[in-house]
């Protein structure tokens, strides 16, 4: 299936507008593609209990699994920040995405003016924990 980037992009963007990030006034905006064509954007939502706030990245992940989606439904992945620098998702999102995404499912990282890194779950964590690591 053709990656819709300029469409990702677009819908993370879009979801910027939505971030309740009134503590650290750091937007974030994600989006996922679907096999269906499907678009299912998100963004972060935080909590003046900083461990309660949720990153763009799982917000998006965790509706597109609400809505009934799994793994291999998903084509692609954009985390967007306005920054002018890199910005990855963090490790409680890179854990979560390696477990919600295949491996090798692009990640769009869009920053500043359109800038982008592409990279792979599997390269954004590459020694993730896993369920097998819990038949200990």
């Amino acid at each position: 299936m053709k990656i819709k980037e300029q469409e990702l992009i677009a819908e993370a963007r879009n979801a910027l507008k939505n971030s309740y990030s009134i503590y650290s006034n750091f937007k974030v905006g994600a989006a996922v593609q679907l096999k269906d064509g499907s678009i299912i954007s998100g963004t972060n939502i935080e909590n003046a209990s900083y461990g309660l706030s949720n990153c763009a990245e799982r917000t998006t992940l965790f509706t597109a699994y609400s809505k009934g989606y799994r793994k291999e439904d998903i084509v692609a992945f954009v985390v967007l920040s306005p920054a002018d620098h890199l910005v990855s998702p963090c490790g409680a999102c890179r854990q979560v995405m390696s477990e919600l995404m295949r491996p090798n499912t692009p990640v769009y990282m869009v920053y500043g003016k359109d800038k982008i890194e592409k990279t792979t779950v599997k390269d954004l964590l590459p020694f993730s924990f896993r369920k097998e690591d819990l038949n200990v």
